[in-house]
């Protein structure tokens, strides 16, 4: 079956996102996903918040193309979050045509994350757009039982569960659970591999998922197992920053990840 893949923008994080757009649609995706605010201090910066000329250029781009936005990033939820501080990030994100937003629970007190995440999937219903809270094990949310214990404590229908290959393996996840979930939970996944050995401490785990995975099926995690119990035509971020990227053309690392996640879906299809 047939499904969307999306090339994610910590994939070619070093391309700004209209050449972004393009190197998706002409390497063959069918989707691409968008960084509008950042995740760390040290990485690029685009002012990809309200009409600016470079959000202007972007969608243009991606009409002209005929690659759509699937997903925007990164909102977090944290001990003083007010989703009305992120009307300016949703109206961007209506107007490129997302659906999807990646989103990080950082807030240890467990009840005050859910009301937050659920204020921000009724606050977001309007523009068309979802959040998909994202488990990762450095977090408050830190694998895929926290994840859904928050989902059901929210208790909105405007809600996502995201797995990434990488936090699902690292978080120690139990793919079992995924059959217990709610299947409308399931937006999009993010698949990537990485190194079968496990990193040493936090830093080095934080390290490995931000800049050093690898493409799906290169590695040595199982990145089969979630994908054996989610629906088999969800929509797929590849998501596999490549370590010491330096002088390898983002076109080709894009490509790679693509041939290499395709390579992936088609053991998943004589699996079944």
């Amino acid at each position: 079956m047939s499904r969307v893949l999306s090339l994610s923008a910590l994939t070619v994080l070093d391309l700004a996102p209209p050449d972004l757009v393009r190197c998706g649609a002409e390497t063959g995706y069918g989707a691409v996903g968008l960084r509008l605010v950042p995740a760390t201090p040290d990485e690029p910066s685009w002012p990809m918040v309200g009409r600016t000329p470079l959000v202007e250029r972007t969608r243009l781009l991606a009409d002209d193309l005929g690659i759509p936005v699937w997903d925007i990033e990164i909102l977090r939820l944290t001990e003083t979050t007010d989703v009305r501080e992120f009307e300016a990030f949703l109206e961007t994100g209506a107007y490129l045509g997302a659906s999807q937003i990646l989103v990080a629970g950082m807030d240890p007190e467990r009840g005050r994350l859910a009301e937050n995440l659920a204020a921000l999937a009724a606050f977001a219903e309007p523009y068309g757009l979802t959040p998909n809270l994202e488990f990762m094990p450095w977090t408050a949310v830190s694998d895929l039982a926290d994840a859904a214990e928050v989902l059901r404590a929210a208790a909105h229908p405007n809600v996502g569960l995201l797995i990434d290959s990488i936090h699902f393996a690292r978080s120690g996840s139990d793919p079992e659970l995924i059959d217990a979930l709610p299947v409308e939970w399931f937006r999009y996944a993010q698949l990537c591999d990485a190194p079968a050995r496990e990193p040493a401490d936090q830093a080095e785990l934080i390290y490995q998922a931000r800049n050093a995975r690898l493409p799906p099926g290169e590695g040595g995690l199982d990145v089969l197992a979630p994908l054996r119990h989610l629906p088999p035509d969800l929509p797929l971020g590849v998501e596999a920053p490549f370590e010491n990227h330096a002088g390898i053309p983002a076109r080709i690392r894009a490509t790679r990840a693509l041939q290499a996640t395709r390579a992936v879906l088609d053991r998943l299809s004589g699996d079944a």
